[in-house]
């Protein structure tokens, strides 16, 4: 039986599911501490308790007679049960907290020798990149600013470079003009670490900065502007802030609903260029990710994708035949 279902019983006041005797005695006398001596609100200490009978409940099947007794062995099985009820990673971290705090009471109150929970790692969160904007998305994202103005100008070449060449938020914000040969079709970068790296600028990339350096730059040009590429209104490097809400601002002129970020044309770039079958090697050098793993999720994320779209729209996967 499914520890979530356990608990559905139990809420239900299913008899078969009694907490036993050498468990309840030490949770009761943790839950009135935790709230007389922590404080903690009532909903959390409820939370605790429920979490706290489920565990002990799963723990009584496995031959575990009391709190002496758990090894990390039987919360790990624990754990498992739990995993296959779908629980969600955020809901797994909470229940362990619950049974690590009362661990530590157990400890300091004398009545545990060694805290089993020591030696438990908490349940991994997979990592969620951002959305990825289809080839359209991107097009309708890329044609948005008005090339009639100096600012236009300036927000194709910045967002044509940062789609293009994968360029972090810092990067491009920070970008020299000598950085950059438009005439070459390539950019020296300085990421993360002051790690250099050079980056390919395709053809349409070269030819929006090309326009802004002829036709846009100049006029947001101020007494004291710098080296930077790209500009202000006032003249000055435009600021990391600045860009997202430009990249806001255009998604939303471009009819995109979703939610469109700076790192997000970043994943757009790597996800494209492996969907078409670029080297998963060659992709880390241009991101500048000193481990290939990180590399290696955008493929991952793509993969599942896959599998979700052939399982919510292929017939015989949706008719289970």
């Amino acid at each position: 039986m499914g520890a979530k279902s356990q608990v559905k019983r139990r809420e239900r006041g299913d008899p078969s599911l009694v907490l036993p005797p050498a468990f309840e005695a030490d949770l009761s006398g943790f839950l009135s501490w935790v709230q007389l001596e922590k404080g903690l609100a009532g909903n959390t200490v409820s939370s605790y308790e429920a979490d706290l009978i489920q565990c002990a409940d799963c723990l009584f099947s496995l031959g575990v007679a009391n709190w002496r007794e758990v090894r990390i062995e039987h919360l790990s099985k624990w754990l498992a049960s739990l995993t296959e009820d779908a629980y969600a990673v955020s809901s797994l971290s909470r229940k362990l907290s619950a049974v690590r705090m009362l661990a530590k009471y157990l400890v300091g109150e004398g009545l545990l020798k060694e805290d089993f929970t020591e030696l438990m790692t908490n349940p991994k969160k997979r990592r969620l990149l951002p959305d990825c904007l289809a080839i359209d998305e991107i097009e309708a994202f890329l044609d948005a600013p008005d090339l009639n103005t100096s600012l236009g100008k300036r927000d194709r070449a910045l967002f044509e470079l940062m789609y293009g060449s994968g360029l972090r938020v810092s990067e491009i914000s920070a970008l020299p003009m000598n950085a950059i040969d438009p005439e070459e079709g390539f950019a020296r970068i300085f990421g993360k670490g002051s790690k250099e790296r050079v980056v390919p600028v395709g053809r349409h990339a070269c030819l929006a900065i090309r326009n802004y350096l002829h036709g846009g730059r100049p006029q947001l040009m101020k007494d004291g502007t710098g080296g930077e590429l790209f500009l202000s209104m006032r003249g000055r490097g435009i600021s990391r802030k600045m860009i997202w809400v430009l990249v806001k601002s255009y998604a939303k002129k471009a009819g995109i609903e979703k939610n469109v970020t700076p790192h997000g044309l970043r994943h757009s770039f790597a996800t494209h260029l492996l969907m078409g079958g670029a080297d998963v090697r060659a992709v880390q050098e241009m991101l500048g990710h000193a481990d290939v793993g990180t590399t290696q999720i955008y493929t991952q994320v793509e993969a599942e994708r896959l599998l979700d779209e052939h399982a919510n729209f292929h017939p015989l996967a949706r008719s289970g035949g």
